[in-house]
């Protein structure tokens, strides 16, 4: 009999959260029977749905503004998370529960269902005291610590912890205190049998010569408002007027940022079509000439690994960042790096790239290399099944605390 996996997750819905989906594809395809529970958003907005023989549970959720906010928001959730576990633990018995961050919180369900002999995985997909200082202006009053609280609790409920990149297991094993064997490194990588291929379209540049993308989320931590003031220092103070900027994604700065892009004059050269379906998604990014992350250097985004980053290098696509130390891992040689938080310089190193198509070519298939030989999602699963083994290993065992599940169910 299979292995019951309930998963929950409350950033964004499934299957549109790509690692999560990609995490429930490995897992299914290893044995294990899965169940995901999250957020209803966006066309995603059916109860309950099966999937790929997967089981997808959905709740009503609010996106919130502020820490009181958050408090209800995150309380909402987590109430309707509750209720929806104990639904699947009713169909599946399900043998571990998987919570993937923010908020850190989730750990609460665990212990209800600890009793029951359910094992409890932290997949830490946001350094959320870190995200709490950039959010809110590096405060550090009750919520923060509330925040820390959450995060070190989160740890000790955790039989094993899944780290994004080696600053994450770092934290995972000094600040909360869990042994190196228990924290395995599973990286967002993409999933190159999955990725649909994308079409050069021309006619995305609208009449320009050429066209930069940003593909990720908008909140007030990711930057975008740094790549509008290198917008302006692209077109209004260097007169360079051949280039088309397209701002995909969705977030709680968007319309901000469309009222900042109006008051500087630059409606005529940027467009923000939201969320795409992933062969639009697809489209756009074959046929940038640059691909941008201006995520600025902040104690959270220096240790972080940006998804669109290895998305962007999976496309071939050159990429221009600020110097974090995750992001230059990541992306190594195929990336210039502008001076951390300097918007003039950034704006320097796309027009380094749009001035020179050898260089452009010669970055995108260093990505894409980079792609192929290491960070793709080919080699992650593998880690993710191990940290799998190591949640259902007795304490003191070398051997799963009952049989390992099949590894293929086409076998």
């Amino acid at each position: 009999m299979s292995i019951g996996v309930c998963i929950v997750v409350e950033n964004l819905p499934v299957p549109f959260d790509r690692r999560v989906w990609q995490e429930a594809r490995a897992l299914t395809e290893a044995g294990y029977r899965v169940s995901i529970i999250s957020p209803k958003m966006g066309k995603f907005q059916q109860s309950h749905e099966t999937r790929e023989g997967i089981e997808i549970y959905r709740h009503s959720i609010w996106e919130a503004q502020g820490p009181f906010g958050y408090v209800f928001e995150y309380g909402w959730a987590l109430a309707a998370e509750i209720c929806l576990a104990v639904k699947v633990y009713r169909s599946s018995r399900f043998r571990i529960l998987h919570a993937c961050n923010p908020p850190d919180t989730i750990f609460l369900i665990s212990w209800l269902f600890k009793p029951l002999g359910v094992r409890f995985i932290f997949d830490h997909h946001d350094l959320n005291p870190e995200l709490f200082e950039a959010k809110f202006g590096g405060k550090r009053g009750f919520f923060y610590r509330f925040v820390c609280l959450a995060e070190r609790l989160a740890y000790r409920a955790a039989r094993v912890s899944i780290a994004t990149n080696e600053s994450y297991r770092e934290v995972a094993i000094q600040r909360g205190k869990m042994s190196p064997e228990r924290v395995f490194v599973v990286r967002s990588s993409p999933d190159l049998e999955h990725m649909p291929p994308g079409e050069i379209s021309p006619e995305l540049k609208r009449g320009r010569r050429y066209l930069v993308a940003y593909c990720g989320v908008m909140g007030p931590q990711d930057g975008v408002d740094l790549l509008i003031e290198s917008i302006l220092a692209i077109v209004r103070e260097r007169g360079f007027e051949e280039v088309f900027f397209v701002l995909i994604g969705d977030g709680t700065e968007v319309a901000k940022l469309k009222a900042l892009a109006a008051e500087r004059g630059l409606n005529d050269v940027l467009c923000f079509p939201g969320r795409l379906p992933d062969a639009e998604l697809a489209a756009y990014l074959s046929t940038a000439d640059v691909c941008v992350a201006p995520d600025p250097r902040n104690s959270m985004n220096d240790k972080s690994t940006m998804n669109k980053v290895l998305a962007y290098m999976a496309y071939r696509r050159p990429v221009v960042l600020y110097d974090l130390t995750e992001g230059r891992r990541a992306a190594g040689d195929a990336a210039l790096y502008a001076r951390p938080n300097d918007p003039s310089d950034f704006a320097a190193q796309i027009l380094t790239l749009l001035d020179s198509e050898s260089l452009r070519r010669k970055l995108g298939e260093a990505g894409r290399r980079r792609i192929e030989e290491s960070l793709n999602w080919k080699f992650e699963k593998a880690e993710l099944l191990k940290a799998y083994e190591a949640a259902l290993r007795s304490p003191g065992s070398t051997t799963s605390a009952s049989p390992p599940p099949i590894q293929s169910r086409s076998a």
